[in-house]
């Protein structure tokens, strides 16, 4: 008899370890006491420092063995700093992850020579929100309709001539026939924003709807702008009176120059990891990306500090639309370029 209870406890014994040994979870293994870093490609204190310093504060609760998270500002060449560095220096174990700007994904397909570096290759976590690009004119200005910025010559402000305002000024030169002369030397948004309310331009190159809901609801309030055009992934609802720039072309190569330039919109803000990460502390990561937007805890904190918290696109979704991008036929990319690249 005490052979048999001998040898039942070793067969129970043994199938508790068995069953130890399966529900272990190796992903909680590698995370549990370990410190991650969050690369931000921004200076401290902008729009995209304060997103991701919100997110290391909460993301770290929602990955397998609850690691902490140190953000690590690392600025330079509009993102171009920090992905290079995500991309060829930061450890690929997992320990990693950053958030940099919406054009430096897209940088190659541009042209930038210093981006030298294959965004399909990166792992793409996800991003809280996407962007819309919009055409906008002070309340009294002479534009009432894009079928008038065809007519007569239109004057809109950007940093330099190779700016994203700039940029897509062109680009609707380009596509709609907008006669939109750029005038380059107006370090930012604000300023160009007072020179709109004096008269002295008409137009910025290009506002997103998130920043002017953000820190011009007063301009949208009292109906003080006018928008003509809006562009990017989707039409936003409540601007559903807004012409549409995709809908107002119809070569299908002028659609596919349309997608790929407002290619950076579609990524939102976007978050990622190096290559070669392992597969498993991947998807880990990006459920706990997607797991964190729905917290009431993180949207609590990111609607006080006036985040945009909508529209969210997981990993799977970015990883295909970078994909996707880079799938832009030769004679459309060569276009981009000559737009990006004007002198």
């Amino acid at each position: 008899m005490r052979a048999k209870a001998q040898a039942a406890s070793v067969i129970a014994l043994a199938f508790m370890t068995i069953g130890g040994a399966a529900s272990a979870d190796p992903v909680a293994d590698f995370y549990k006491g370990k410190t991650m870093s969050l690369v931000i490609s921004s200076g401290a204190g902008g729009g995209y420092d304060t997103l991701s310093r919100t997110i290391s504060r909460h993301i770290g609760k929602h990955i397998p063995g609850t690691p902490n998270m140190v953000p690590r500002n690392m600025p330079g060449a509009g993102g171009i700093v920090a992905t290079k560095h995500l991309f060829s220096v930061a450890a690929r174990d997992g320990a990693v992850m950053g958030g940099v700007q919406n054009n430096a994904p897209l940088e190659p397909l541009f042209g930038t020579k210093e981006a030298d570096y294959d965004s399909t290759k990166l792992n793409w976590i996800g991003t809280p929100s996407l962007e819309t690009g919009l055409l906008i004119v002070w309340h009294t200005s002479k534009f009432k309709t894009i079928d008038d910025v065809r007519k007569s010559e239109m004057t809109a402000g950007a940093s330099g001539v190779n700016s994203a305002p700039a940029f897509y000024s062109r680009l609707l030169n380009e596509l709609l026939g907008t006669k939109i002369k750029v005038i380059a030397g107006y370090p930012g948004q604000n300023d160009a924003y007072l020179a709109i309310e004096r008269g002295e331009l008409d137009t910025y190159g290009t506002t997103f709807w998130s920043s002017l809901t953000s820190t011009k609801q007063d301009w949208i309030k009292n109906k003080q702008i006018r928008i003509l055009v809006q562009y990017g992934p989707i039409k936003e609802a409540e601007l559903h009176d807004v012409p549409y720039g995709p809908d107002l072309v119809k070569n299908e190569d002028d659609k596919l120059l349309f997608e790929a330039a407002y290619g950076p919109l579609t990524l939102g803000r976007p978050f990622l990891m190096p290559p070669e990460i392992p597969a498993d502390r991947l998807a880990a990561v990006r459920k706990a990306f997607m797991d964190m937007i729905k917290d009431a805890d993180f949207r609590n904190e990111a609607d006080k500090l006036g985040l945009q918290i909508d529209n969210p696109r997981s990993g799977e979704q970015l990883q295909a639309d970078v994909e996707r991008l880079y799938r832009t036929p030769a004679n459309v990319v060569e276009r981009l370029r000559r737009i990006a690249q004007a002198k």
